[in-house]
């Protein structure tokens, strides 16, 4: 059996690498990915290669002036940027936020890990073995991994776990065309009142901007696949196990198939995208709502087929995509969470949690949450 996933907001599934302002220069709106190896092999044979060091280690990006011929003759890629508005707002960027991150690349290019597609399938299984009940109990002795042992608790140890069903194979590389650089902010809700919120943008390193300044908030950029980008690899599903008897042998209340996980994961995202469309109102984001209530559209789709998903995953999906657990306004929940010093500052303000978003940013619009799309197998 093979998969299709399809794009449906950009993308961003990385390595963890991030191109720094001297890797690249930004050229004609876009961004030029430097071949440092073949300019330090020509620099290497004339006098300005003591310069061109120098400026490196002391400048926060390379000057376009002295070295702007390298972008034009010496670029290992190029990446556009989503819409011109990006390269003003790059220009004007503090350095800290010029360091990009990049789509994960193999020698063939680039392609989608089969692991991150997995991992959100594993997140709609863990939601639908917690159900509706109590939160589960978080481990307050180590708050790097507080919720493992209440996932393997949910989900079975490692011989006998439910994701043990299904596996999923890296994707076959797509054209590097595929991939754009896209300006994100990150939006949050200031209280105006009982049940009554304003928009802001975060600003670094710390505060936020009234909504309607949004220019002066901190920009950020990603390199992602963009919207109707198709990866497609291997599905397997394990019928061995999918057997009744195999089933209670591993001392599972019913066969784990690949159809049970795709359901699982559909309703897990219908939660997801109500409480982001709520959000979305809070915040006054018209374009954004609509981006949800189109993915609400695709999931009534996927789920009448009975063979796909809805799925958010990837860099910038934020907490609600990572946690099996989405409801956040459960007293126990946030009082257990306040133990965490990464949470307690957050939840302290009595403001829906979380309260911020990555907002993705088309035709220099708030418009979009990151790393939405669709699955089907067969």
């Amino acid at each position: 059996m093979r998969y299709r996933l399809t794009c449906l907001t950009p993308l961003l599934v990385g390595d963890g690498r991030k191109l720094s302002p001297i890797d690249y220069m930004v050229w004609k709106d876009q961004v030029n990915v430097l071949d440092q190896r073949r300019i330090f092999r020509l620099l290497s044979k004339g006098p300005r290669l003591e310069g061109y060091l120098t400026q490196l280690k002391r400048a926060d990006k390379l000057d376009f002036a002295s070295w702007g011929g390298f972008a034009q003759n010496f670029a290992d890629r190029r990446v556009p940027f989503e819409h011109p508005s990006a390269a003003a707002y790059w220009d004007k960027a503090p350095r800290e936020s010029l360091s990009i991150p990049t789509f994960l690349s193999g020698l063939d290019g680039p392609y989608l890990p089969g692991s991150a597609i997995k991992g959100a399938l594993r997140t709609g299984v863990l939601s639908a073995c917690w159900g509706d009940g109590e939160p589960p109990q978080m481990d307050d002795r180590n708050w790097d991994r507080p919720g493992e042992a209440a996932e393997e608790q949910a989900l079975g140890p490692g011989s006998t776990n439910y994701m043990r069903a299904v596996a999923v194979g890296d994707s076959h590389p797509i054209p590097v065309a595929a991939l754009k650089l896209y300006l994100l902010r990150v939006s949050t809700l200031v209280a105006r009142g009982p049940g009554r919120f304003e928009l802001g943008w975060k600003q670094a390193p710390r505060g936020s901007v009234a909504g309607k300044q949004v220019g002066e908030s901190t920009p950020q950029f990603a390199e992602m696949a963009e919207p109707g980008t198709v990866f497609e690899g291997v599905w397997r599903e394990n019928a061995f196990l999918a057997q009744p008897e195999i089933a209670r042998a591993l001392h599972w209340k019913e066969p784990v198939t690949g159809a049970r996980i795709l359901a699982a994961a559909n309703r897990f995202a219908g939660r997801m995208l109500a409480i982001q469309k709520q959000y979305a109102v809070w915040a006054g984001l018209p374009l954004l709502q609509q981006s949800v209530e189109h993915l609400e559209t695709w999931l009534a789709h996927v789920q009448g087929n009975g063979n796909a998903c809805l799925l958010s995953l990837g860099w910038g999906s934020g907490l609600l995509a990572k946690t099996g657990w989405l409801e956040t306004d459960n007293e126990a929940y946030r009082k257990a969470l306040q133990q965490a010093p990464l949470y307690s500052r957050a939840l302290t303000t009595g403001l829906p949690f979380p309260k911020t978003r990555r907002i993705v940013f088309l035709e220099n619009q708030p418009a979009t949450l990151p790393g939405w799309v669709a699955l089907e197998v067969g």
